[in-house]
């Protein structure tokens, strides 16, 4: 029984990460409906600027921290403006806007290996690593700390949607663009406003999985990850992203623990199959006219 338990507190540890990349993901998916697979290569940035801003500007991490958050919200303010706005006010296929995507994260990835390489890299030890001991059980301090602030940023980003003015635009928006800007909303406003905290979660993501495991310039294929949890949750669904990945993160440890590491991936990518074949939706959301 000690050993399920401790590989829940693994899977939590790992599916708090995934959930603050899924939200981001199903945030941009709720206003534009198609898949941003450039949001890989936001996260990455964000888990460079973290670490940098740790071992070249020396300064704290409750420093860093805000630094790598801010500079990952205005990469994907950037990214939009660039990459998917010229698409989007020409009315132009979905399909259109999740080409732009693949394109931009592959920039990403590739330029961030010409400027400053393809090595990894490990982030400065910025909390204890001696575990806590309850038991049998051994819980990381470091996962306790990851799941904290994940919840805290999780608490603070449905209290935006759903508690502020600029969360009813959000969701008016997200229902219908064209009748959320005959009343009054501008839609370019929103959209900006949701990559941005689209990028803030992803960096913020990009940071805690950099410190728990290292960061290098190919680590934006989490973002197929923040895809899995967010289809079995249910795309565009912020409460289904969450759900989805403690589903998924739980998934991968058991699968890693009681049957080998090299099947984790496939554990996860049937897991999605069969949501997607029981329930289309996710477990959370509702089918959507097309999926990008």
């Amino acid at each position: 029984m000690s050993t399920i338990l401790q590989q829940v507190i693994n899977g939590v540890s790992i599916g708090s990460v995934y959930a603050l990349i899924a939200v981001g993901y199903s945030l941009v998916y709720s206003i534009l409906k198609f898949s941003n697979f450039a949001h890989g290569g936001v996260l990455m940035v964000g888990s460079y600027f973290g670490f940098f801003a740790l071992t070249l500007l020396k300064v704290p991490f409750w420093a860093a921290l805000p630094l790598a958050i801010i500079g990952a919200g205005v990469l994907g303010i950037v990214n939009e403006r660039l990459a998917y706005r010229p698409i989007r006010i020409r009315n132009s296929p979905l399909l259109y806007l999740m080409i732009s995507s693949l394109g931009a994260s592959i920039f990403l990835e590739n330029f961030t290996i010409v400027t400053i390489g393809p090595n990894f890299r490990t982030y400065p030890d910025v909390f204890p690593i001696a575990p806590f001991r309850i038991g049998d059980l051994s819980i990381g301090r470091l996962d306790v700390i990851i799941f904290v602030i994940a919840a805290i940023s999780m608490a603070l980003l449905t209290w935006i949607i759903y508690g502020t003015r600029m969360g009813n635009a959000i969701r008016a928006t997200s229902y219908n663009m064209r009748v959320a800007s005959l009343m009054g909303i501008n839609p370019d406003l929103v959209v900006a406003l949701v990559f941005f905290l689209a990028g803030a979660s992803g960096g913020l993501g990009g940071v805690l999985f950099g410190i728990k495991y290292t960061v290098w310039p190919g680590m934006g294929i989490l973002t197929l990850k923040a895809f899995i949890a967010a289809v079995v949750g249910g795309l565009g669904s912020l409460p289904g992203a969450v759900l989805g990945a403690m589903v998924l993160g739980i998934t991968e440890t058991f699968a890693a623990a009681f049957v080998s590491s090299a099947f984790r991936d496939l554990f996860s990518y049937a897991l999605m199959i069969i949501i997607i074949l029981v329930r289309p939706g996710g477990l959370m959301g509702t089918v959507t006219g097309e999926k990008a």
